[in-house]
């Protein structure tokens, strides 16, 4: 067993998951630089040393939120793993609703190799199972077609449009709402 399998919380063949800690910096912002054209216009993950402690604080800090990283496994990373992506669980609600909202990307070294959905199936069934949620949430740009086909690629489905639904690259964007319940991930 490699060294690094206790960091995962979960694994698949390729593939395992682990919480966002303050080393990952250098790493991650790198990775986040060389993206730049594969996520423009859609996500702006950060990219200097400051902005990632500030975004990693509220992943690690705010329990509203929950961030993984998706690391290839010995893929010759300083831990044997190499950060492949990301995929974050925001306004996570407890109570009657048990419920939260994806945001994900790639990074460029590991995208359009089934990484991603490796790694998001992943971080499904880890919300279901030790999370204990019942439904998550994919608001995704129309026309961000290879987020919305990893959506329906792992099972969660079209329920809506809700137009100038949220603010990025410096205006209000249109959003379709996939879901996916733990129902439907136990029972298909």
């Amino acid at each position: 067993m490699p060294h690094n399998a206790s960091r995962h919380l979960a694994e698949g063949p390729r593939v395992g998951i682990r919480h966002f800690t303050y080393e990952d910096g250098a790493e991650f912002t790198a990775r986040a630089r060389e993206s730049k054209d594969l996520h423009h216009p859609w996500l702006f993950p950060p990219d200097s040393a400051q902005a990632y402690e500030a975004y990693a604080a509220r992943l690690i800090e705010d329990r509203t939120k929950a961030g993984f990283l998706l690391c290839e496994k010995d893929a010759g990373g300083a831990d044997g793993d190499s950060i492949a992506g990301f995929v974050n669980i925001n306004n996570i609600v407890e109570g009657g609703f048990l419920s939260g909202a994806l945001g994900y990307g790639a990074f460029a070294h590991a995208a359009g190799r089934g990484l991603m959905r490796e790694g998001l199936d992943l971080v499904v069934r880890y919300a279901f199972g030790p999370m204990r949620l019942h439904r998550l949430e994919i608001n995704v740009q129309p026309g961000n077609f290879a987020s919305i086909a990893l959506a329906r690629a792992c099972g969660f489905h079209l329920e809506g449009f809700s137009p100038r639904m949220l603010y990025i690259d410096g205006a209000w964007r249109d959003h379709q709402r996939w879901a996916i319940t733990a129902e439907t991930v136990t029972s298909g």
